[in-house]
């Protein structure tokens, strides 16, 4: 399995904008995919780092809600299209079940996965 890097990371965040608005200015990063999803994830980064937004749980819009609820909801590593079928494969192979998702992604096809304890992880490519 060859994979490029880490495609984007998912993030749960109390008010989307806010949290757009502060990546923005703070870290220089860019709205990325405009228009697409209806804005639930919104994509912000820079080069090849990527940062979706979701909105977090209900449990965790109130401000004293601890930092445990605004959960990363997954990790997204990003390979060509021949490195998304080899680890499709590889997945097989070795026992570990994956959901493909296209349908509502668009522009990229991925699969998703648990680690051993139960983290989700991605693997995503853009050569649809």
């Amino acid at each position: 399995m060859q994979l490029e890097g880490i495609d984007h990371v998912a993030l749960g965040v109390r008010d989307i904008e806010k949290s757009v608005k502060w990546y923005t200015e703070v870290l220089a990063f860019e709205r990325l995919h405009e228009g697409m999803w209806n804005g639930v994830p919104t994509f912000i980064g820079k080069g090849n780092t990527g940062i979706a937004l979701f909105p977090a749980s209900a449990e965790a819009k109130s401000p004293s809600s601890s930092h445990r609820e605004l959960r990363m909801l997954h990790l997204a590593f990003r390979a060509n299209k021949q490195n998304f079928l080899a680890a499709q494969r590889e997945l097989e192979k070795r026992g570990i079940g994956f959901e493909f998702q296209d349908q509502d992604h668009e522009i990229s096809h991925s699969i998703y996965f648990t680690d051993p304890d139960g983290h989700q992880l991605e693997i995503t490519t853009y050569e649809v």
